[in-house]
């Protein structure tokens, strides 16, 4: 069995959403044509067909060898949207989802979009996404409209989810200042790992790891640079006094309990994730179809890995089907 545990789905209709309600994302084309969308003029997505259309899906899982997607909306989630609004497009998004996870039950599952920004609808979807809906966990952004994941207000609901013991995936998203990102597509290129770190970072010094610590928390694209820098922030630790007041170990203690997912592709950087966390701590992610994913590399780095077959397939499907809910 194969889990791709980091792909995106979008409703048509999400589309319309931000077309309708968001002045700071704006769409357009890229040189070859492609439509995109841009925030506050930094590209960060390129539209592709895959993306709204489930037999295509379909058939480039079957070509790969790819049993099970657990679908996700990707940037911007619901969060271009003001908090009055967000929770009609989570529940519009996540019933979206439910249909297709009914149509194709073995094949699609999927992470709740949450109103975060609505608190008590935030808890309220929660309950319906892993109660009514059956489905597997949730997923935020790096940052919510600029604000930390850490922020006072978004607490209640990760005591929730720690309660529920659910998989909550960390997905990337822009930096509020987009101005250093607006060339080269340097949104996707370097501010979204970086961003995924920032968040990582914070959500361990502060503690979140620590005092919550039965969420399953999936990192996405292999933790940005949290491996590269997990001595570092120990370093932290051990320098200064401010990073030990939230918690009693070192940073790479809670850090080794997350759960990476593969969307780096580079065997250089799986085997030093191997190395660091262990195969029981990695999941398999393809990014597709956005255009820095690959549904194919996705597959064959994870085959090409010099480890036993055990820890290939702990990586392919056992981790996933250890941390994820309603699997059955």
């Amino acid at each position: 069995m194969k889990y791709d545990l980091h792909t995106h789905y979008y409703p048509k209709s999400y589309f319309d959403k931000i077309r309708a309600l968001s002045t700071d994302y704006t769409f357009g084309t890229d040189p070859t044509g492609r439509t995109i969308i841009k925030l506050r003029g930094a590209r960060f997505f390129g539209i592709t067909s895959p993306m709204t259309d489930p037999e295509a899906r379909l058939e480039a899982m079957d070509r790969v060898g790819i049993d099970v997607e657990v679908l996700s909306l990707s940037t911007p989630n619901v969060f271009f949207a003001d908090p009055a609004n967000q929770p009609g497009i989570a529940r519009m998004v996540n019933d979206a989802y439910a249909e297709l996870m009914a149509k194709y039950p073995r094949r699609f599952k999927a992470f709740a979009s949450i109103p975060m920004d609505a608190p008590e609808e935030a808890a309220s979807e929660l309950e319906r996404a892993l109660g009514e809906l059956r489905m597997q966990g949730v997923v935020l952004m790096s940052n919510i409209q600029g604000r930390a994941l850490t922020s006072p207000q978004y607490r209640s609901f990760f005591e929730e989810a720690n309660r529920k013991k659910a998989a909550i995936f960390i997905h990337p998203m822009l930096p509020a200042n987009t101005e250093p990102f607006q060339e080269y597509v340097l949104g996707p290129l370097v501010a979204f790992p970086c961003d995924t770190t920032l968040a990582v970072a914070k959500l361990c010094y502060a503690g979140v790891f620590r005092e919550l610590p039965d969420i399953r928390w999936i990192v996405g694209h292999a933790g940005g640079a949290i491996p590269w820098l997990m001595e570092r922030l120990d370093n932290g630790f051990r320098d200064f006094a401010e990073c030990r007041v939230n918690i009693d170990e070192l940073p790479s203690v809670y850090l080794k309990r997350l759960y990476y997912d593969t969307v780096t592709f580079s065997p250089y950087t799986l085997r030093m994730l191997r190395d660091l966390v262990g195969t029981d701590h990695m999941v398999m992610g393809s990014d597709f179809p956005h255009l820095l994913g690959s549904i194919d590399r996705a597959v064959s780095s994870i085959d090409d890995l010099h480890v036993p077959s055990a820890e290939k397939e702990r990586i392919f499907a056992g981790t996933a089907r250890s941390i994820l809910a309603n699997l059955d």
